[in-house]
């Protein structure tokens, strides 16, 4: 079926020598554009945050010394001289003796350096006096300038992705647009006669099409920008003409299905129609992920993964996403794992790298891990699966009991 199978590290490397695995160029985008994208820069603070002394508390700004000593039974007398507005500052500087009404957020005039909070004081004889009935120390309920952020701070590497958190510190140094790096464009298909899109009837001998979306949702991830061109007939013409749309349109394209013993010289044959060199990874020696076909049309990669869904996601993170994030400007996904016992013996595939999803439970002093040995089409070893094993080439089986390390499919696993 397959010229010859070849390991994954030499599909990689083989990748590596024909496709360009750097960002494709940068764009500058408004801020409320730029969620889920990837910075091209550094950022540095331009300004102080806050820029000024503000207030944490309603109260008093106030001389610290002013109130030592001060209780309820031996308030302090201080004469109150103005207010603060909240988004103004004080345009006097406070003396010995003297009180300025603030609010939370308000600027502390020059001179004081502490807040007396409002439920401290009482009024006193005359309209202009207040009582501290508590000493406050230097610093108190005062947040200084810069204690957030300070001008020249780096605050942002260049390749980090963008979310709510990042976008409000660029928000809070009054960043407007920002450098990302451009999105790659995949081009997804799926092929194969017994596929319906999900939404329409069901006939007799087929089923939906399940590839499309996990394929989708996984560019996504990656900071891809995915286009779905269809489902597509087991037709030589249609499957060629719509795999050039997909390079005319998109940086990379992504096939799922045409890989089965019947269809895999017709996808050989149109994948080095469509540029060169062609075909540079033929099958890979992997369970699930063996009829794999990788090719390159003139610089653009193109990934002809097997239609079972287990098998198709195993080759997309093997081959598609290294690629895909090196292309977003993505630094290489660093695979978080735990550390788990098995609860059976395992029999890998004969000479092939195994992947074996596992659903991982709490045992009394460690985390068990039960193999998931269902089929590649089986959809619900996705949905079952916390993570997966991977067996080397070189394992003939492992026991139950064996020690393994579990690579999460989430970033953590919480039971």
């Amino acid at each position: 079926m397959f010229r010859r199978l070849i390991s994954r590290d030499e599909a990689l490397q083989r990748i590596r020598r024909y496709v360009k695995l750097a960002a494709l160029g940068v764009e500058e985008v408004e801020l409320r554009s730029a969620f889920g994208r990837v910075l091209a820069e550094d950022v540095r603070a331009s300004v102080d945050v806050p820029p000024f002394h503000r207030a944490t508390m309603d109260g008093y700004a106030v001389k610290a010394k002013d109130t030592f000593g001060a209780s309820e039974t031996n308030p302090k007398s201080l004469r109150v001289v103005g207010s603060v507005e909240v988004g103004k500052m004080p345009a006097t500087r406070l003396e010995t003796g003297q009180a300025m009404a603030v609010a939370t957020g308000s600027a502390l005039p020059e001179g004081s350096d502490a807040v007396l909070p409002l439920e401290w004081t009482r009024t006193g004889s005359t309209p202009n006096e207040i009582l501290a009935l508590r000493a406050v120390t230097t610093g108190e309920n005062v947040m200084e300038r810069g204690h957030d952020i300070k001008r020249g701070e780096l605050l942002l590497k260049e390749g980090t992705r963008l979310t709510a958190r990042e976008l409000g510190v660029l928000s809070a140094l009054g960043i407007a647009r920002v450098k990302v790096y451009l999105k790659p464009k995949v081009a997804i298909l799926s092929t194969g006669q017994e596929l319906v899109e999900p939404g329409k009837p069901l006939t007799s001998g087929k089923i939906y099409d399940v590839n499309w979306i996990t394929l989708y949702a996984s560019v996504l991830e990656c900071g891809g920008r995915p286009e779905f061109l269809g489902i597509v007939e087991d037709s030589v013409e249609k499957m060629e003409n719509t795999m050039r749309k997909g390079l005319e349109m998109a940086d990379v394209v992504v096939a799922s299905g045409a890989t089965s013993v019947g269809a895999t010289d017709i996808m050989r044959s149109i994948v080095n129609r469509l540029g060169k060199p062609g075909v540079i990874v033929d099958g890979v020696r992997m369970k699930p992920g063996k009829p794999t076909i990788i090719g390159v049309a003139d610089g653009k990669p193109i990934f002809c993964l097997p239609g079972n869904p287990m098998s198709a996601l195993v080759a997309f993170y093997n081959f598609v996403a290294p690629v895909l994030r090196a292309m977003a400007g993505l630094p290489p996904v660093r695979r978080r794992f735990v550390e788990a016992v098995l609860a059976g013996r395992v029999m890998p595939a004969s000479g092939r790298l195994t992947t074996i999803p596992v659903r991982l439970e709490k045992g009394q002093e460690q985390l068990v891990a039960h193999p998931i040995l269902k089929a590649s089409g089986a959809i619900t070893a996705l949905a079952l699966a916390d993570g997966y094993v991977e067996i080397p080439e070189d394992v003939k089986f492992l026991e139950s009991g064996e020690r393994v390390k579990v690579y999460l499919f989430r970033g953590e696993w919480k039971p």
